[in-house]
């Protein structure tokens, strides 16, 4: 069977929702093999990786890998490539994973691909492209296959495997060491889920008319333990802050559900949404072209509806 790199995402030592899609994803295609890079690995997440099939854990523990910016990953998984030949490497595509994938395709000779929401037979990848306008699929050319998946594209389906560990070191370049890391600051976490990571979002528009009405998306969310989103217009607008943007030039979102209200789905919009699972749209102008997107649509006042909403959900629990 052939063997597949999954680059593992863990914070503090905890592994991340969109590595078990990825190795899920990995599994179906081939043997999954996690690469652990930097410090935290343990017993716990050996288990996790193991509930979710890697049949083997390339670890490299070194503070040396982190301590430096994206290069050091690229470089232990160029290596790892070199020396295990796998039939394709598979990271999330996050800000940093789609640099680390672009590193690793210079640095192997192999084509690469970001932001797949779908991967066949062969390697062949489903995209959106040119602002969510077109649906593409893709194949990397030569090499081995990189690409990175987005966070929710895949359901995470447990399905035991090895783990067999292998520690690996990795020399780094003195490139490698361009940017050192000097220093970190944590971003307090909210009892909401992160916005890239989360199964259902729900994003307000220009439609929720000021900052103190965000209140009422925010209570749907909650109902729904869902993460709140914002279109373009309200974030420009001061209703919400610019890190929860939805849309071509925020945040690529691929939720199993995504709520949009008061949103009246421009492209630039559309972009950032449009591979959710099942979209619901509520708006008050029936032309939005917002509706043309959703698999469900309310027309109707997003303050009367949403509040309805969520009154059913919460009765529900």
């Amino acid at each position: 069977m052939a063997e597949i790199l999954v680059l593992v995402e863990h914070v503090d030592g905890e592994v991340k929702k969109v590595t078990l899609e990825l190795l899920t994803l990995a599994r179906s295609l081939g043997g999954a093999s996690a690469v652990w890079a930097g410090p935290g690995y343990s017993e716990a997440a050996k288990a996790r990786l193991a509930e979710y099939g890697a049949d083997k854990i390339y670890v490299a523990g070194s503070d040396e890998i982190v301590d430096y910016v994206v290069a050091p990953k690229a470089e232990l998984l160029a290596q790892l490539v070199a020396s295990a030949s796998p039939a394709a490497v598979l990271v999330a595509a996050t800000a940093e994973g789609k640099e680390v994938a672009g590193r690793l395709a210079i640095k192997t000779d192999s084509g690469v691909i970001t932001d797949a929401v779908g991967l066949g037979d062969g390697f062949v990848a489903e995209q959106s492209i040119f602002g969510g306008g077109v649906n593409v699929r893709s194949r990397a050319a030569k090499g081995t296959p990189i690409i990175a998946v987005r966070p929710n594209s895949t359901a995470p389906e447990p399905s035991a495997g090895a783990a067999a560990e292998e520690q690996v070191t990795v020399a780094l370049s003195d490139a490698a060491k361009g940017a050192r890391v000097v220093e970190r600051v944590k971003q307090e976490k909210g009892a909401r889920p992160e916005l890239t990571e989360a199964a259902i979002v729900v994003s307000g528009g220009r439609g929720v008319g000021s900052a103190e009405n965000f209140a009422v998306i925010e209570k749907l969310a909650d109902a729904l333990g869902a993460a709140v989103g914002a279109s373009r217009a309200a974030t420009d607008a001061g209703w919400y802050p610019h890190q929860f943007q939805v849309g071509q030039t925020g945040k690529t979102v691929s939720p199993q559900l995504y709520i949009a209200a008061g949103i009246s789905g421009a492209i630039q919009h559309r972009a950032g949404m449009q591979t959710a699972k099942t979209i619901i749209a509520i708006n008050k102008d029936s032309e939005a072209p917002i509706f043309e997107l959703a698999d469900f649509g309310v027309v109707g006042d997003l303050h009367q509806v949403v509040p309805q909403l969520t009154e059913e959900v919460e009765k529900r629990k």
